[in-house]
């Protein structure tokens, strides 16, 4: 009897299905690992945004993780939203002796602009969270929140990651959706010393919701098959790629990335 790799993710909950812990679980079996959650946060949220958020206590992310990760293991683990500083410095702690890759998605804010990280967490995400990273994921916004680098072209991205990499992980994954200089989708990774820039098609589709958390849940899916960062890296830019190819229409808004297209 096979069992597949075992992926946690350590996030908050999207009651509309499209980014959050709903992603994460999509992506990790549609990349054939078994998926596996702590909540963090409880959301109501659909496609025009989030229209409330309630964290959990300390003691029932703690509990969650131990439970999982002290009977069935892990081998791979990805953050998501975290949205206080004792949720952070909670995580952080739990993550800082486990023997598994940490993928790090500084959630900042949703695909509506709705803030998911409170301005007081930012210090804790620095200090605790980053240094616990294998592979750091933020965007060009949470990178200026993070760091105050504000990146405006390609060329700044190297900049970007330098500051994010001076917090502590070991690799840096700049991501360049939000460029409008460039025609490309377009993210740098770097450990400082090894540079690959990703680079793919933009496709004319406004429906991208979860594009975040699915790379880095895809990321971590990979890393748990044994992938080195750069292969999971590209693996996982090429997944999702073809997720948000295959966005579609949900609710009123801004519809999801399709996390089976590739069964479709």
């Amino acid at each position: 009897m096979h069992t597949p790799p075992r992926v946690l993710t350590v996030a908050g909950s999207d009651s509309g299905g499209g980014a959050g812990i709903q992603a994460d679980l999509k992506t990790m079996l549609a990349l054939g690992t078994h998926g596996m959650s702590v909540l963090t946060a409880v959301t109501a949220q659909n496609s025009l945004g989030v229209q409330g958020a309630w964290e959990l206590p300390v003691e029932a992310v703690t509990a969650q993780f131990r439970s999982v990760v002290d009977d069935i293991g892990v081998q791979a683990v990805k953050t998501g939203m975290l949205s206080s500083p004792e949720l952070v410095e909670t995580v952080a702690g739990l993550l800082a002796d486990l023997d598994a890759p940490v993928v790090i998605d500084p959630v900042g804010v949703s695909k509506h602009g709705d803030s998911l990280l409170a301005a007081t967490a930012l210090d804790a995400v620095r200090t605790k969270l980053l240094p616990t990273a294998t592979v750091a994921t933020p965007n060009l916004d949470e990178v200026a929140r993070l760091t105050g680098v504000q990146v405006r072209e390609e060329a700044d991205m190297r900049g970007a990651a330098a500051a994010i990499l001076a917090h502590g992980p070991r690799w840096a994954l700049i991501k360049g959706g939000h460029l409008a200089s460039s025609e490309e989708a377009v993210d740098l990774l770097t450990d400082g010393d090894q540079e690959y820039w990703l680079r793919a098609p933009r496709h004319d589709n406004r429906h991208t919701h979860g594009t975040g958390c699915t790379l880095a849940s895809a990321i971590a899916a990979r890393l748990a098959h044994g992938d080195t960062v750069p292969e999971a890296v590209a693996a996982a830019k090429e997944y999702v790629t073809g997720a948000i190819a295959a966005g579609f229409r949900l609710g009123g808004g801004i519809g999801p990335v399709d996390h089976g297209w590739r069964l479709r």
